[in-house]
């Protein structure tokens, strides 16, 4: 028993933290575009501003890779489907 406890302490004395997982790094946090420049204006009219925030399937992003804040993720969500449903933007990609 003494034998496997030496070897689980020998795997973990890196000068680490026990929760310290070398494939999770800490990410620094996105900032919102919106948010940052007062100048930007988010129309659904302008699908190139719009295809910033939908992958290349035509998904809307989620906000944890857009970084945008709350109110502007719903303000991006409601431009993509106003743009969708006048035909600019596609609800899907085709194959």
């Amino acid at each position: 028993m003494a034998d496997k406890n030496k070897k689980r302490n020998n795997k973990n004395n890196n000068n680490y933290d026990e929760d310290y997982n070398p494939k999770f790094r800490k990410q620094r946090k996105k900032v919102c575009v919106l948010c940052s420049d007062k100048n930007f204006e988010l129309d659904y009219k302008n699908p190139e501003q719009l295809k910033k925030f939908i992958n290349d399937k035509g998904k809307i992003l989620p906000r944890r890779t857009t970084g945008a804040c709350a109110k502007h993720q719903r303000d991006i969500t409601l431009a993509v489907k106003r743009a969708r449903h006048i035909a600019i933007l596609p609800y899907a990609a085709k194959d």
